[in-house]
């Protein structure tokens, strides 16, 4: 394969980044745009998947679409948290991924030399709206394929036993509509934990790489969608850190009313605080949409679970919603040659229309797809999000995707755990997180 030297940056990402991922309509100029050349039924498929809690219902549905069509597909999944290196890894080889993912637009930097111009594909063409496509001027690099919503999973019956007791200031779950009320529940838990049964009010916040993206990133994203708020931007390369206070009162809580001792933060697994939480040991759980697989296979179910937006003590958190976006995107590997890029390119277009793939992904997955044959997800947290919407609240948009790099996210991810652990200070988080963007953002545009 021919290896070309990759971008860092360009002009390109940081144009899609200030239009909030400016976008063309899904049919409109696209009937000019090129078909694959090649012939599907010569080519295979080789998926490097990311999201690891997918994996094997991804390769379930890869089977079941080369019994239909005698068409090879491979899947591979990266470990947590290393999905960049393992790309940049198989990229690398002969026989290098015909379909893989950026994160947006800031991945998008790294890879766009690789990424087929789907803006003549069948796949293009299914999406709802232009909103889930990642372009370069007419170019179609990347399509969004799945929408997901991350929160506070909560245990009804544990809160509610909670509300019911004669300690508890909030009595109805409900009335838990912001920073102070989520504080005043998870602090009354924690003293009463022995009385309520459980180990602490929060999950632990591991921090191996397994799940320190659940805070360097996701939590993180709060502050990020604040500030930009109030300055009316959707990028920056100097984040400003006015909402860092609040990000430490979060973490501050997540790391108090917890089933772990600070100092075991470190070692700690996104695994552990599954396991925590399907066992009835923790009331609430930072994670999304995807660990809906995970809880339901350890015995939770639909009525067992509700999830609260991330109340930081900013903005209106009265009519907040969940966190909601993608940071998903399918992009076809332009130098896989023409059969496999026709190959691919059926593929995934099959996955998002015919019933198999369609059903795999709502069912299986839990995935809400943006595309016009999509099914109902049965996941009980889409439904609260959809509910949430309905009633008004606004959901809290993904910006985590314009994080300059993930030097950065490491960076903070450190700081976080040199502070929980006592060995560093606030200080030094916020020195990651303001001082830290700028420098990754410079290093990587220039």
């Amino acid at each position: 394969m021919k290896k070309r030297h990759l971008k860092r940056a360009a002009a390109i990402a940081v144009a899609v980044l200030m239009a909030g991922t400016a976008l063309a309509g899904c049919n409109s100029g696209s009937s000019d745009k090129k078909e694959a050349k090649g012939d599907a039924s010569k080519g295979k498929v080789y998926y490097l998947n990311f999201k690891p809690e997918q994996d094997e219902a991804w390769k379930n549905l890869a089977k079941k679409y080369t019994e239909e069509t005698k068409i090879p597909v491979t899947v591979v999944t990266a470990a947590e948290g290393t999905y960049e290196t393992t790309l940049s890894t198989e990229m690398a080889k002969s026989e290098a991924p015909t379909l893989f993912q950026v994160n947006g637009p800031v991945g998008l930097a790294n890879w766009e030399d690789y990424c087929y111009d789907l803006a003549g594909s069948d796949v293009y063409k299914n999406l709802t709206s232009e909103d889930f496509a990642l372009k370069d001027g007419d170019e179609v690099k990347g399509i969004a394929y799945v929408i997901e919503s991350y929160g506070i999973i909560y245990n009804k019956t544990l809160l509610q036993k909670y509300c019911d007791s004669d300690f508890a200031t909030v009595k109805k779950i409900e009335d838990i509509n912001s920073f102070e009320k989520l504080k005043t529940v998870a602090d009354e838990i924690q003293a009463n934990k022995d009385a309520l049964g459980v180990k602490g009010a929060f999950t632990s916040a591991g921090m191996d790489s397994s799940s320190d993206w659940r805070f360097k990133t996701h939590l993180a994203n709060l502050p990020i969608y604040f500030e930009y708020k109030d300055e009316n931007i959707t990028s920056t390369d100097a984040i400003k850190g006015t909402y860092l206070e609040n990000y430490k009162n979060i973490w501050d809580l997540y790391i108090t009313d917890s089933t772990a001792d600070k100092t075991q933060l470190s070692t700690k697994t996104g695994a552990d605080a599954e396991t925590e939480f399907i066992k009835g040991e923790a009331v609430f759980f930072q994670n999304g949409t995807w660990e809906y697989g995970a809880i339901t296979e350890g015995g939770l179910k639909d009525d067992d679970l509700g999830m609260l937006p991330i109340y930081i003590g900013a903005g209106d958190e009265a009519n907040q919603g969940l966190c909601t976006g993608s940071e998903n995107y399918w992009c076809v590997n332009s130098e896989a040659g023409d059969d496999n890029i026709a190959a691919t390119l059926d593929f995934i277009n099959w996955c998002v229309t015919s019933d198999t793939g369609t059903k795999a992904l709502a069912e299986e997955m839990g995935f809400v797809i943006p595309f016009k044959d999509a099914k109902e997800a049965k996941n009980v947290f889409v439904k609260i999000d959809t509910e949430l919407t309905a009633a008004g609240k606004t959901p809290v948009s993904w910006n985590f995707t314009t994080m300059p790099s993930e030097d950065w996210k490491n960076g903070v991810g450190s700081a976080l755990t040199q502070y929980a652990a006592g060995t560093g200070d606030w200080d030094a988080v916020k020195k990651a997180f303001v001082d830290g963007w700028a420098s990754e953002y410079k290093k990587n545009n220039k």
